[in-house]
């Protein structure tokens, strides 16, 4: 039953993890200063170079795993993003106590959004992708 479902979910599910990358890596270029200053806050080395390489992740990565070209290899890349910047961002044993929640609940999401990367990665991007066209 679901075997004629998997291709079209197969789109909708990239379609909407990208969604979650793209148009934040868009703002990062519109707000770069911003993006920038809030990095140093975290205390990341060489902020403007790494609000780039999240620009090209979210961005570059995101295009690809939404039109599906190398999808696993985006997906991946993606995933190690995720989970990165989750440890530096959303370092919920380290804030106030009021701000606990929030934080420990953004953590989680973006764990889970990270595990949703990697289902990606293992099944690959289905067939309505450059990729299924292309045979991988």
């Amino acid at each position: 039953m679901f075997s004629s479902l998997q291709n079209p979910l197969s789109l909708i599910g990239r379609v909407l993890l990208a969604q979650l990358f793209i148009p934040a890596g868009f703002s990062k270029i519109s707000h770069f200063a911003g993006t920038v200053g809030y990095i140093s806050s975290k205390g990341v080395p060489f902020a403007e170079l790494a609000a780039a390489a999240a620009i090209g992740v979210e961005v570059g990565l995101g295009l690809l795993l939404l039109v599906g070209f190398k999808t696993r290899w985006a997906a991946l890349g993606i995933a190690i993003f995720t989970v990165v910047v989750s440890f530096i961002f959303h370092d919920f044993w380290a804030v106030p106590a009021e701000q606990v929640v929030a934080q420990q609940q953004n953590f989680f999401k973006n764990i889970a959004i990270a595990g949703g990367l990697l289902t990606v990665m293992a099944w690959g991007a289905g067939a309505w992708s450059f990729d299924g066209k292309s045979g991988e």
